[in-house]
């Protein structure tokens, strides 16, 4: 079993990043290989993922995954179903000023490879921040 977490500092006021967060349409657009993100059913998430597994040939895959939005607080939890109990949180707070945010992300799963999960951690974060920032940019 593996828990992780980290955070990252986003150039934009908490209200933006969490505005953004929340609606799941905008998966694609930070989370890596992510191709479509489809809401329906309340909390429910067709996911569909490009992904390159060793030994066999680049495939497209879709499963489902579920996301609560929580107003209060500022966070989102989201898992998917399958043998790894994959299960995480994301929360937003104010940053240092009022043009900055705080974003942490605190993961479970019980697939343990700690260095690829903090890898996959720190480039989803990362991900979030420059489309977040990119797109308060274009506005």
């Amino acid at each position: 079993m593996g828990d992780y977490d980290t955070s990252i500092t986003v150039a934009v006021p908490a209200a933006t990043l969490f505005s953004y967060l929340a609606d799941v349409r905008n998966l694609p657009a930070y989370m890596p290989r992510l191709t479509s993100a489809k809401p329906h059913d309340g909390d429910r998430v067709t996911v569909t993922a490009h992904i390159e597994p060793p030994g066999e040939p680049e495939q497209d895959v879709t499963s489902e995954a579920w996301i609560h939005v929580l107003e209060e607080g500022k966070s989102l939890e989201w898992g998917a179903p399958g043998p790894h109990d994959y299960r995480g949180k994301l929360h937003v707070s104010p940053g240092d000023d009022a043009h900055h945010a705080r974003l942490s992300v605190e993961l479970h799963t019980e697939q343990v490879e700690g260095a690829q999960v903090d890898h996959g951690l720190v480039e989803a974060l990362q991900g979030i921040k420059s489309a977040v920032e990119a797109a308060e940019a274009a506005r």
